[in-house]
């Protein structure tokens, strides 16, 4: 079985685990649990579409879980199914950013890429954050000024109350001479970001918001 399983729907589904285990916790009307879990089992299936035998048995244990131990091995049986994020190089980096001469890869030690929709990361140095996202079956390059703000707020992209930051892009207007900056408040913290991204349609509205094709 080959993997079919979008990080995003993966970081859904672990969500869901985590609704089921504390309805476990909390919960003692059974009727309420049975509903609590075909709840769950109805939302992560409507991820899919034209699930194939096998690919529903491996998600069928989803509505057996009532603890920690059950979602981690629930979770670690379905990560092999995962779709991992596309290599990043140096060249990469190239050819997404090419007005970012001295633009490095940051350290990705550590970073599990079946875990993460798109990569991000600040260049302390001028201030700046830099997004590499999947779009139409491509990467695409997202670049902007980057200022973080005391108080928490909601990020565009996850959707989650975060330490957040604004984020702004700027390009060629339509007049010769003139720059249109557009952008959003998103989260500081773009490995938490992604744990906490749960669907594609807010990334995918930021970068339309950035490439002026939003509400046009």
């Amino acid at each position: 079985m080959n993997p079919f399983i979008r990080a995003d729907q993966y970081q859904f589904i672990k969500f869901q685990t985590q609704i089921l285990i504390n309805s476990h916790a909390t919960v003692n009307d059974k009727n309420v649990l049975n509903a609590v879990k075909s709840l769950a089992r109805d939302k992560v299936s409507e991820l899919f579409s034209d699930l194939e035998e096998d690919q529903k048995h491996l998600l069928d244990p989803l509505i057996d879980i009532e603890d920690n131990s059950k979602a981690e091995e629930f979770l670690e049986d379905l990560k092999p199914y995962v779709i991992p994020f596309k290599n990043v190089t140096e060249q990469t980096l190239k050819k997404l950013f090419p007005k970012a001469k001295k633009l490095k890869l940051p350290s990705l030690v550590g970073v599990d890429f079946k875990e993460i929709s798109y990569l991000g990361w600040d260049d302390v140095g001028t201030n700046r954050k830099f997004l590499i996202v999947p779009y139409q079956n491509k990467l695409i390059g997202l670049s902007g000024s980057f200022t973080p703000i005391a108080k928490k707020g909601v990020c565009m992209l996850c959707n989650r109350h975060s330490e957040v930051g604004l984020f702004m892009s700027e390009k060629k207007g339509k007049t010769q001479g003139t720059f249109v900056r557009r952008g959003n408040y998103i989260c500081q913290d773009s490995m938490k970001c992604n744990e906490n991204l749960i669907s594609l349609s807010k990334l995918e509205d930021f970068i339309l918001l950035l490439h002026g094709k939003k509400n046009e």
